[in-house]
């Protein structure tokens, strides 16, 4: 016997003298009412409740003299005879035990009673809200998937699962609304991942290189996110879900621009409340990025726009400070990026420790050694602080990057090379998709309906349709007209 690549099969003894090499796989040959049997397992993958009160005491005390017939027997859900051995590997390594009517006999019955060890249900810690739902996703994606279908259930809601990785064999299941999602959007998700080839995958950040429509882009073209409830919300608009069993975060795609600057919190506000934090978002980003290369800019190439007074302050700060501009810019900038660095990657109540003691040390000696103006000080702390109004830590991420090649430009080109770069960054996310929809979209190419909640929300009752560029089946969500209705029980 061959397997599908050429080489031989392996036999069941050649398969059981690999497996015992390892000290946690356990094989004994046991006599039951009126059959004798052998059992092989992995002791550190098997529940061993579950392996006496379901398995064991049906072993010991029902009267079975074929496989077939114990099949039958045995109450548990998932039970596979067959004479594969590499479905035989492939099960003991996934948490099954093999029953056998000999020690390497050929035919083998592989019954589930894998060992479930996942943390519980917790609050979530990236996508933090005070209103709405408290859950997260887990590592688990038995109990992912869970979260999921309580919010949705449908019979539309399907889920497909694909192994992924030579050596972890890690399980994904895509997850889409057959009625709503586009089958080309369906079908894009599905040929990336079959064509992934690599040896483990440890998280779903690192499917979210692998999917890329281009992979040497700063920015992430697929949402990720903890909360199961802005899922099921996604899921409802056509979007795919990806779920990696051992992340807690999923994947959702095809993903916009504009996404990665929402916050599922702005659908529990009033929604003039939620366009306003939106817009204030928004603009945190662009003042993030933009405000201390305008500074050194103004500085090298254009002091005549700074008005007289600011302009006094501004060389009564600077008066004794030996750096120029830039190297002072790059220093605090470095700074504030070592703080937050060291803050994420020390114990939690460490890192806000260093966080708020090293940046006031630091900062004002600093100042106070002459080595930078109080000035940019103040500058630089707010870029840093409105960088953190990213609902998305990823795009937070590419936000702290993509100000340092901005930060040079203005440098060497003052406000032109500012806009230099703004061009570049532009042209870039212009040529930018997701899964080939569109990165820009609805801004460009221009879509005037899916603005409605994009730059800002609008109320519910004007969302009737569902986004254009998803392409879905069903466009409509509801009747706009019914939904405007308001009539009262004594009209």
């Amino acid at each position: 016997m061959k397997n599908m690549d050429g080489s031989p099969k392996t036999s069941m003894p050649e398969l059981m003298a690999v497996l015992r090499s390892s000290s946690d796989f356990i094989q004994f040959g046991s006599k039951g009412v009126s059959t004798k049997y052998w059992i092989s397992y992995f002791r550190t993958l098997v529940d061993t409740k579950m392996l006496h009160e379901s398995v064991l005491a049906v072993l010991s005390k029902v009267n079975w003299t074929s496989l077939e017939e114990l099949k039958n027997a045995v109450p548990v859900e998932n039970i596979i005879l067959t004479s594969d051995t590499d479905v035989v590997k492939e099960k003991l390594l996934q948490g099954f035990i093999m029953i056998s009517l000999s020690e390497y006999g050929q035919s083998a019955l592989l019954i589930r009673v894998f060992m479930e060890k996942a943390r519980q249900v917790s609050l979530p810690e990236v996508e933090f809200s005070v209103v709405g739902p408290k859950e997260a996703f887990v590592e688990s994606l038995e109990s992912n998937i869970h979260l999921i279908r309580k919010r949705m259930p449908s019979d539309q809601l399907r889920i497909r699962e694909i192994n992924i990785g030579k050596l972890t064999h890690t399980k994904v299941a895509v997850i889409y609304m057959e009625s709503i999602a586009n089958d080309e959007n369906v079908r894009t998700v599905w040929q990336r991942l079959n064509g992934i080839e690599i040896d483990h995958i440890s998280d779903s950040s690192v499917l979210t290189e692998i999917m890329s429509d281009n992979q040497n882009s700063p920015f992430p073209q697929l949402l990720d996110s903890e909360r199961p409830d802005r899922v099921v919300s996604i899921l409802s608009e056509g979007k795919i879900v990806i779920v990696v069993d051992g992340s807690p975060q999923v994947l959702i795609g095809p993903s916009t621009l504009i996404e990665f600057f929402t916050a599922f919190d702005d659908y529990f506000f009033n929604y003039i409340v939620a366009s306003f934090f939106r817009i204030v978002r928004l603009a945190s980003v662009a003042f993030s990025i933009l405000v201390t290369p305008v500074y050194v800019a103004t500085l090298n190439f254009h002091y005549e726009l700074i008005p007289r007074d600011l302009l006094n302050t501004l060389v009564s700060s600077r008066e004794e400070i030996p750096l120029p501009p830039i190297l002072e810019a790059i220093f605090l900038e470095l700074t504030i990026e070592l703080l937050r660095e060291a803050g994420a990657r020390l114990p939690t109540k460490v890192g806000q420790t260093i966080g708020i003691v090293g940046g006031i040390v630091i900062g004002t000696a600093s100042v106070e050694a002459g080595l930078t103006s109080n000035v940019l000080l103040i500058i630089v702390a707010l870029a840093a602080l409105a960088s953190f109004t990213t609902p998305v830590y990823k795009m937070s991420n590419t936000i702290r990057l993509i100000r340092f090649p901005f930060l040079l430009f203005a440098e060497f080109y003052g406000l032109l090379g500012i806009v230099f770069c703004f061009c570049v960054l532009a042209t870039h996310l212009l040529k930018l998709s997701s899964l080939g929809r569109p990165f820009l979209e609805p801004i460009y190419p221009p879509r005037t309906a899916d603005m409605k909640d994009a730059l800002i929300r609008l109320p519910f009752s004007m969302m009737s349709k569902r986004p254009i560029q998803l392409r879905t089946k069903q466009p409509i969500r509801f009747d706009k007209k019914r939904a405007s209705q308001k009539k009262d029980i004594d009209e």
